[in-house]
C-alpha cells in the first residue's frame, strides 16, 4: 500500500463536516491526517455567503487570493498519494485549498480531492487544484454526502493506494 495523507479544510475543524469525513477515510486507510488550519480562523459571519462583504465571498471573487495557513506538513516528501478535502465554496474549493496547493512540491504524487457539499458538485477543482500543481496527477475527485461511511470512503480510496 501507498503512504498516504489525508489533508483537510473545514471551517469548524475536526468537527465540521469535512473534518469528520477525513478523519474517517484516514483512519479507514490508515493514512496520516492533516489539518489545513487558516491563520484568521473564519467566523459564522465570514462564511455568510448571502453577504457580498462577507470574508469567503470576498476571497472567492479574487482568484488571486491565498489566506494565510498555520502550520506545515513537515514531511511531505513521504507521501505518494495526497487526498486533499474541503467543502464546496461557490462551485469550486476554497481559496485556502489554493494556498495548500501552492505550498508544496506535489511532483510525481497523485492527488485525489474529496468534497462535502449540501448538493454542489465539485465542479472544476481537481483542474484548477491541477493548475497550482502542474507536476502532480489530480484525478477528478468526488462530493460525498455528509454522513458517508468509512466503508464507503475506503472502497473509493482504494483506487489510488
Amino acid at each position: 500500500m501507498k503512504k498516504a495523507l489525508v489533508a483537510y479544510f473545514s471551517v469548524r475543524g475536526a468537527e465540521g463536516i469535512t473534518g469528520k469525513m477525513a478523519a474517517r477515510l484516514a483512519g479507514g486507510i490508515g493514512a496520516d491526517l492533516y489539518e489545513i488550519s487558516p491563520v484568521q480562523p473564519y467566523t459564522k459571519a465570514d462564511c455568510n455567503w448571502m453577504d457580498k462583504r462577507s470574508r469567503s465571498t470576498v476571497e472567492m471573487q479574487d482568484r488571486g487570493c491565498r489566506p494565510a495557513i498555520a502550520t506545515r506538513v513537515e514531511n511531505m516528501d513521504a507521501y505518494e498519494v495526497v487526498f486533499v478535502g474541503f467543502p464546496i465554496w461557490w462551485y469550486r474549493e476554497p481559496s485556502i485549498i489554493d494556498t495548500f496547493m501552492e505550498a508544496y512540491d506535489f511532483t510525481g504524487k497523485t492527488v485525489v480531492p474529496f468534497a462535502t457539499s449540501g448538493g454542489s458538485s465539485i465542479g472544476n477543482s481537481a483542474a484548477n487544484m491541477q493548475e497550482l500543481a502542474p507536476g502532480a496527477k489530480l484525478v477528478a475527485g468526488k462530493r460525498f454526502a455528509a454522513k458517508t461511511s468509512a466503508d464507503d470512503l475506503c472502497a473509493w480510496a482504494q483506487a489510488w493506494l
